[in-house]
């Protein structure tokens, strides 16, 4: 009980570091500067629905692709721990992590097409992107069916959070302030590149041990 309660506590805080919906505020009003509050509803619940679904379907099928593949964990933990903690050392200085940046041309919409947005670039790669899948394909292969529906049902937690914040994120921005964002930002960054680092060494040990 112990070990899945730490397990959970560790799935919170990686989503949470990752999928952290301060720092995206801006980038959720800017790409919706132009609509009215209830499309701005809309367009956070659909982008996080999206997010849940895409990261869900490889926290189910994270082993069978590492079987399709040929990937072993020790390899996807050490690709994904790099990954994770480039993330986390870019958040550290203060930076939106370019793995979850838009490019210019995607903050482009049209009125007729302002929930596009919804698909991407907000929903992958800004929250779905290759550090939350990575993480999530991580905590779903470490263990069994509890482990699994321990990472799903934190990260639904997570999305309610995160669609939470960006209906109030006007209101939020005003409360907390960029000085605000860039703290939390910092601090964010840091619990991911401690993330990355452990996923590292753990990836490192299993391949040690299945080498030796």
């Amino acid at each position: 009980m112990d070990s899945l309660i730490g397990h959970a506590l560790s799935v919170f805080m990686g989503f949470f570091a990752i999928m952290n919906p301060l720092p995206n505020i801006p980038i959720f009003l800017s790409l919706t500067a132009d609509d009215t509050p209830e499309v701005r509803k809309r367009v956070a619940a659909k982008a996080l629905v999206i997010a849940f679904l895409v990261t869900a379907v490889f926290c189910l099928l994270g082993k069978m692709i590492f079987h399709l593949f040929g990937i072993t964990l020790p390899a996807f933990r050490i690709a994904g721990g790099v990954l994770v903690a480039m993330i986390g050392f870019q958040m550290l200085h203060g930076k939106q992590s370019s793995v979850h940046h838009p490019a210019g041309e995607d903050q482009k919409v049209s009125e007729e097409a302002a929930m596009s947005v919804a698909v991407t670039p907000l929903a992958v790669p800004i929250l779905a992107g290759p550090g939350l899948i990575t993480t999530a394909m991580n905590f779903a292969s470490t263990g069994g069916i509890e482990e699994i529906m321990i990472t799903i049902v934190a990260l639904a937690a997570i999305c309610l959070i995160v669609y939470g914040a960006f209906v109030s994120s006007q209101r939020l921005l005003g409360i907390l302030g960029q000085a605000g964002l860039d703290v939390i930002t910092r601090i964010m960054g840091l619990i991911l590149a401690v993330i990355g680092v452990q996923m590292l060494i753990q990836g490192i040990s299993g391949a040690i041990a299945a080498g030796a």
